[in-house]
């Protein structure tokens, strides 16, 4: 597939530009981020131990009448040290949008990306024309849950790469069985960049969502069009979690996936990217031809 590509011309606080084929990918606001496309702008935010290539296939598949943006948050990038939070990363998230002179968008997060989106949204709701929810919640963790998960997550302190045993633990955790069984590349793929991150950076990552604050009393003051698309077999956020969420926003719809786990826009592309494109239609109405 042959992606559009918008002339990248000069932008405010962009630098360090690469052109491969149809992708632009540079740096703007202290960020990594790839884009393609012209058209309304839909922003992608990745989850935890991830990166933005983890988007790629809906880059592909949308750029064809759309601005998709897909960033890499504080933990891939220099600025990983912590402590920091979801609304300090939901403001990087804006100072991008600033440095993209993108002023209104859709926003995509998958997992940590979903609960910083909606922070996004409660925070900057100017800002925003739409909220998909990717393999995310609008829940928080109970005190016994956080002690539990940050024990878990605490020898990764200090450690210079996160390695090949936990990342393998990671996979178990955010793939589902089969697709671990019958796309062992791809499961591989992510194994091997997991297993190079630094620890420090992965510990203060996680402990950004694992801490976060309960905003369920708000999720209700969300009035954008809001849609949340969820693997059946997610076993890191259950898909009762994405239920109970959308019951609390409104505007919100849910679109189960069989057969997918947590990271469910790499194992169920071509699903994921039929939900978000008859969201997007929602939203910005029929694309024009062209």
């Amino acid at each position: 597939m042959t992606l559009s590509l918008r002339a990248p011309g000069p932008r405010r606080g962009v630098g360090r530009t690469q052109v491969t084929g149809a992708m632009i990918s540079a740096e703007a606001a202290g960020m990594a981020y790839d884009e393609a496309g012209q058209g309304p702008a839909v922003v992608f935010s990745h989850g935890s131990m991830m990166d933005r290539t983890m988007f790629e296939p809906q880059l592909e598949a949308l750029s064809d009448h759309y601005r998709v943006v897909a960033f890499d948050h504080r933990a891939r990038g220099a600025r990983w040290e912590g402590p920091y939070n979801l609304y300090d990363l939901a403001d990087d998230c804006v100072r991008l949008l600033d440095s993209l002179q993108i002023e209104r968008c859709v926003i995509a997060g998958m997992s940590m990306g979903g609960w910083m989106a909606l922070r996004v949204v409660l925070r900057h709701r100017d800002r925003i024309n739409g909220l998909a929810l990717i393999a995310s919640s609008g829940l928080s963790y109970s005190e016994a849950d956080q002690s539990s998960w940050e024990q878990h997550y605490r020898p990764l302190l200090g450690v210079p790469q996160v390695g090949r045993e936990f990342a393998l633990d990671e996979a178990r955790l955010c793939f589902s069985a089969s697709t671990r069984a019958n796309r062992p590349e791809m499961v591989r793929h992510w194994v091997e960049r997991w297993a190079s991150h630094r620890g420090d950076a992965v510990y203060h990552e996680v402990c950004s969502w694992l801490m976060q604050d309960d905003i369920r009393e708000h999720l209700d003051t969300i009035d954008v069009p809001a849609v949340a698309i969820h693997g059946l077999e997610d076993e890191a956020i259950g898909i009762e979690d994405a239920r109970t969420t959308v019951a609390a926003i409104g505007s919100a719809y849910l679109v189960p996936i069989p057969g997918a786990g947590h990271t469910v826009n790499l194992e169920s592309p071509d699903q994921v990217n039929a939900a978000l494109r008859a969201f997007l239609v929602e939203v910005y109405g029929e694309p024009v031809a062209g």
